[in-house]
């Protein structure tokens, strides 16, 4: 048995809490601690928690850290993404094993606009992100004893683009819990439950740039011209809501949200904020569409499959095609409609914010011609039903645990 620690931020809501919170229950016959920055823990784990409700000083955080790690003496210690992996790397002490994961793909991070205008302010702020990238990777992160990418796209990111030691890289899946899953897919909607009546097309995920929801409103607009009963359903939080429930408004759909609306079947789209099952919607949707412009892996696709869902997904870096398309190459990126064996695949949107009065540009036109064939293909919906869930066990947390295993066994 050995002692494991994890460092981060909180275990509030998000992929990167989730991840943590499985895999301390699939290392239930090792001693598990979870160091936190702030009291936040929402989602219950099976581990002891310290929480050090640092205000972010970073010196003394990095004081609390280490005088942690050296009172509990971990034999691994974990963090996951920034500045967790700083951190933790900076805080190493002998003969404890400093591991470092990541689960996004660095260079479209880094490539984001999200919050900045374009021009030579936004160039220099790109070149000096990258260049510190690259500095603490050569500098700091190939110190550590294990680089844990979550997706073999991420890997080849940070060995290509920010000089990571492939000698340290290992790729190590995120974890699922599919039965429980299973079980809580057949949880009652309650007052939700007359929205799925009708056929519904389902996205989950932060509202926020990467994310790219609103390509997939404006690619909603003529499907619900075509079919009238179909709904849109939103699940997720984030900084561009406003921007989304406006265009969606303005697109002449009628609009519910969260906290502002009544709730009734009448409605066209529907933003429901966070839910803590979305596993119920997930299983009596139609589709689930992931139009994002950036993963690192995406747990949301994974759940969907998990929920038995045909999914269709953009082929952004990276992620999608890791998961729908395992045997081809992660290079490639889909320029047409690619039937893939778990799994549409299609070309990523561009990213650009748009009005409602904005012409469908080709792709989101591109988009909108698969939907229509998967909304009226039965059985293409259940082959990929079928195929889904199928792929989805190659995630189970029984299958990714026995990869922590062997990372616990090996010589160092």
């Amino acid at each position: 048995m050995s002692r494991l620690m994890f460092i981060f931020r909180s275990l509030g809501v998000g992929g990167v809490e989730s991840v943590i919170v499985n895999l301390c229950k699939g290392l239930s016959n090792h001693e598990r601690y979870v160091l936190l920055l702030h009291d936040d823990v929402r989602c219950p784990v099976q581990a002891k928690t310290i929480s050090i409700n640092s205000r972010f000083e970073f010196v003394h955080v990095l004081f609390k850290i280490k005088r942690i790690k050296r009172e509990i003496n971990p034999h691994y210690v974990i963090s996951a993404n920034e500045p967790f992996n700083l951190f933790n790397v900076l805080t190493k002490v002998s003969g404890q094993r400093t591991i470092l994961s990541f689960h996004g793909h660095k260079t479209k991070f880094l490539s984001s606009s999200e919050g900045l205008v374009r021009g030579i302010l936004w160039r220099c702020y790109q070149a000096l992100r990258c260049w510190y990238y690259k500095f603490i990777f050569k500098r700091l992160y190939n110190k550590a004893d294990l680089l844990v990418a979550v997706s073999r796209g991420v890997a080849k990111d940070l060995v290509d683009n920010f000089g990571a030691d492939p000698s340290k890289v290992r790729v190590i899946y995120n974890p699922f819990l599919i039965e429980d899953i299973e079980f809580l897919s057949q949880e009652s909607l309650g007052e939700y439950e007359p929205i799925f009546n009708f056929p519904v097309i389902i996205t989950v995920g932060r509202l926020a740039r990467s994310k790219g929801q609103w390509h997939l409103l404006r690619v909603f607009r003529p499907l619900k011209d075509r079919y009238p009963s179909l709904k849109l359903v939103i699940l997720g939080e984030g900084k561009l809501k406003g921007y989304l429930v406006d265009l969606s408004s303005r697109l002449g759909l009628k609009t519910h949200v969260w906290d502002r609306d009544a709730l009734t079947d009448d409605y066209d789209v529907y933003f429901l904020g966070f839910q803590r099952n979305p596993f119920k919607f997930l299983s009596r949707s139609k589709l689930f569409v992931l139009p994002s412009l950036g993963e690192g892996l995406s747990n949301a696709l994974i759940e969907a499959m998990a929920s038995s869902l045909p999914v269709i997904s953009a082929d952004c870096r990276s992620g999608p095609r890791e998961i729908l398309a395992p045997d081809t190459d992660l290079d490639k990126q889909a320029e047409g409609v690619e039937f893939a064996p778990y799994g549409v695949l299609m070309p990523p949107f561009d990213g650009k914010l748009r009005s409602a009065n904005d012409p469908l540009d080709d792709v989101e036109l591109m988009w909108v011609s698969v939907l229509d064939r998967l909304l009226t293909d039965e059985e293409l919906r259940k082959s990929y039903s079928l195929r889904a869930r199928q792929r989805a066990l190659d995630f189970s947390l029984e299958r990714i645990v026995k990869e922590w295993e062997r990372v616990f066994s090996m010589p160092y």
